[in-house]
């Protein structure tokens, strides 16, 4: 071979931007796949190859029967497979051993050297072949590397395709990605010749070089965009702390600052506008709202509400549940159109939002005041004897925690004597808040035909329960006397508030949600209106 065919693979090399080392390895190989397809070839050969003269030698293999059988018998075994749809064990037809495996019995094999004088014009059609395949799956191989660690970044093509499954955008020559339905903005048109930004989604191999999957829905593509037109968040002094987005519509932008003096808002929005406005163009018209972050959950979710007034926020750190009340006038529009300001919002913040009007929330709050003054705080179990249960009845609900109490709640009558036909078993099954009406109607029709012909108990408000009245219900009598009625009032409250909760049983209020108010879920996916 002469230095001519070198010297055109180091240029091949430095045009392509491949190693010598993997075209040299290519070019053995494409030897070694000429020479096999002469007449007398042996099955196990090598090509090796001086990289300063050009000179090759072909070695074959003469390898013992009983070692060739032991190898095969172990390629057999290693690529054997089993056929998913028959269950059964498949071989391969033609298996060959790994060259490799020769190396580590070379005292055993002989090596002939079998170079052939010329390799014919078929031979060298498929050395051509080979080399040129290795060319490109080294093309392909560099390709996938480039773009593997780039997920989440910021790209510009040209559209050269589009049709009702995907869009193709060329990155650059040879290089194309996908944009497909999916990951498309409805509305959006994507003409041939247009440029478009979007962020790389999703790089893996294949067989026609690196899959390239892009999106313009992620909200990844704002923070780029973002970071393309603000200075101060490609420097690092303003981040982006999360986005939601609605794509096509309106998205929401949390953004902190990292610098003193520094706002974020203002750096983001930049001067008359100028900035947003660049990102506003290249989402076509979606909508931005930039919001400061607060470390603080009811004044973020106050924020995030924005462009609504908030007049207060309660929450709950525990089910990360905020209840806002806004003005009259300010209910629709912290809504929004079909719930989507408090999706947002919600979405943003990863709170529960339950958005009210003041007259709304102060209506409830009377209610909850008027029944708290009509049974005055206790429980409203009345006992056989006509006596009042002493303990404190629990938020929301007119009795107190003790599981026979709260079977109450299932009938219409809070005396007690209703309840001395059942079982232990359906008392607990009346009292847990899990057991629909339909699991227990059948328990409470039984209970109140037998309770039908009894005479309802009169109810003496004033008069304390006699010593062990109440013994069944509340161990507190003989635990804690108590001397006087406050003493008495005392121990019982002392004794309500360390009684562990074996039921589980939280009432919650049974006051029907009011009128305009709307609980915005973080988990609502979009386009769905918040109920």
């Amino acid at each position: 071979m002469s230095r001519d065919i070198l010297e055109a693979m180091t240029a091949l090399a430095r045009e392509k931007g491949i190693s010598p080392e993997k075209l040299m390895a290519a070019l053995e190989d494409a030897l070694l796949s000429a020479y096999k397809k002469l007449p007398g070839a042996a099955r196990y050969a090598r090509v090796e190859v001086d990289p300063e003269t050009g000179d090759f030698v072909v070695i074959r293999y003469r390898i013992p029967k009983d070692l060739e059988a032991e190898l095969l018998g172990e390629t057999i075994a290693e690529e054997s497979y089993i056929d998913p749809e028959t269950g059964d064990k498949v071989e391969p037809q033609d298996p060959e051993i790994d060259p490799a495996r020769f190396e580590q019995y070379r005292d055993r094999i002989e090596e002939i050297d079998d170079t052939p004088d010329d390799f014919g014009r078929i031979a060298a059609q498929t050395a051509k072949q080979v080399i040129l395949q290795r060319i490109r799956e080294a093309e392909r191989d560099m390709m996938f590397e480039e773009f593997r660690d780039r997920v989440g970044e910021l790209i510009t093509g040209i559209v050269q395709q589009s049709d009702s499954r995907y869009t193709l955008v060329q990155l650059r020559d040879r290089v194309e990605a996908l944009l497909p339905k999916g990951e498309q903005v409805d509305g959006e048109r994507y003409d041939h010749g247009q440029r478009v930004k979007a962020v790389i989604k999703e790089v893996s191999p294949s067989t026609k070089g690196p899959s390239i999957i892009v999106s313009r829905r992620d909200g990844e593509l704002i923070k780029k965009l973002f970071e393309l037109e603000v200075p101060e968040i490609a420097d690092g002094l303003v981040e982006i702390a999360n986005v939601a987005r609605e794509p096509g519509y309106r998205s929401k932008s949390a953004v902190i600052s990292h610098a003193d003096g520094v706002d974020p808002v203002g750096a983001c929005v930049g001067p008359r506008g100028s900035r947003v406005r660049m990102v506003v163009t290249e989402l076509r018209g979606e909508k931005i709202d930039i919001i400061p972050y607060n470390d603080e959950p009811a004044r973020f979710v106050a924020k995030a509400l924005s462009p609504a007034r908030v007049r207060e926020v309660l929450v709950d750190d525990e089910s990360k549940q905020a209840t806002v009340i806004v003005p009259d006038d300010q209910l629709s529009l912290a809504i929004g159109r079909e719930g989507q300001n408090a999706r947002l919002a919600a979405r943003l913040t990863g709170w529960r939002i339950d958005i009210k009007s003041e007259s709304d929330f102060a209506a409830t709050a009377t209610a909850s005041e008027e029944y708290e003054e009509e049974t005055g705080g206790r429980c409203q179990a009345v006992s056989v004897r006509g006596r009042r249960c002493p303990n404190e009845a629990l938020p929301g609900s007119p009795f107190c925690g003790l599981p026979k109490h709260q079977a109450l709640s299932r009938f219409t009558t809070a005396a007690v004597a209703i309840l001395e036909p059942l079982s232990d078993e359906e008392i607990t099954d009346l009292a847990d808040p899990d057991k629909t009406w339909d699991d227990v109607v059948d328990v409470v029709t039984r209970a109140e035909e037998l309770y039908g012909d009894q005479e309802e108990v009169v109810v003496d408000e004033d008069a304390e329960p006699e010593e062990g009245e109440f013994d069944d219900d509340v161990a507190v009598a003989a635990e804690a006397p108590a001397e006087d009625d406050e003493a008495a009032e005392v121990a019982v409250e002392e004794l309500v508030e360390d009684e562990p909760s074996d039921d589980g049983l939280e009432p919650q209020p049974e006051a029907s949600e009011p009128d305009g108010a709307v609980e915005a879920d973080p988990e609502t996916p979009a386009g769905e209106p918040a109920s």
